[in-house]
């Protein structure tokens, strides 16, 4: 093991000092795809339950059991049909804005740090082409320097360089670029729902107006 973790530190330095910036993008990728997975996961609740909840105390006309529930229910969804079950006596297109309004503050915490994820993708190969540029102008500089009268040898250090640092982007960027997509999807999905949701407890709310009670 220690065999091992030797190896590892030795490719990190072959690679010389561009390989610390990799290094911090693959850490600061990997807090935040940590981040999200739990955040969005905590986020995720059973739309269909939910709204079958929201339709038996609706139609029963229990508003405060209603907003009891969203209160019991921790998600973006909870959140948003509570805002417009507190207009329930106003107009629909009351209820639509407050909803709408919920919706716009809802949005941006499952679209947090997704922006940074996608930076760590977009840089990680960039700072390892960066390496190979440097890795290869240090080989034509022994080239250079020795005018032309070169082994192997010579010109190794400058080559690892060069491919150790493509290898290292390429490898923080491939698996950060993945999760992001899948992240992406995973919002809209649930935006998606969120749109479906507020529809129908739009509907609901105003298809019996006069008849709730709180």
């Amino acid at each position: 093991m220690q065999e091992y973790i030797t190896q590892r530190f030795d490719i990190i330095f072959e690679g010389g000092p561009l390989m610390w910036p990799i290094m911090l993008t693959s850490i600061v990728a990997l807090a935040i795809t940590i981040e999200r997975f739990w955040s969005l996961r905590r986020a995720t609740i059973d739309t269909r339950e939910f709204m079958d909840g929201m339709r038996t105390v609706l139609r029963q006309n229990r508003i405060q059991d209603a907003v009891q529930i969203c209160d019991e229910t921790d998600g973006p969804i909870a959140r948003i049909t509570k805002a417009g079950l507190l207009k329930y006596r106003h107009s629909k297109a009351d209820i639509r804005e407050a909803i709408e309004d919920a919706g716009h503050l809802e949005i941006p915490r499952l679209e947090k740090y997704l922006s940074g994820l996608a930076t760590c993708a977009n840089i990680a190969p960039l700072l390892g082409l960066l390496g190979t540029v440097a890795g290869m102008i240090e080989a034509f500089n022994q080239i250079k320097h020795k005018q032309g009268q070169v082994n192997p040898s010579d010109l190794a250090n400058g080559i690892s360089n060069a491919l150790v640092t493509t290898a290292a982007g390429l490898s923080v960027a491939i698996p950060t670029l993945v999760v992001y997509n899948y992240f992406v999807a995973r919002v809209d999905n649930m935006i998606v729902e969120m749109e479906v949701s507020s529809s129908e407890l739009v509907e609901l709310l105003t298809r019996n107006r006069g008849e709730y009670e709180i």
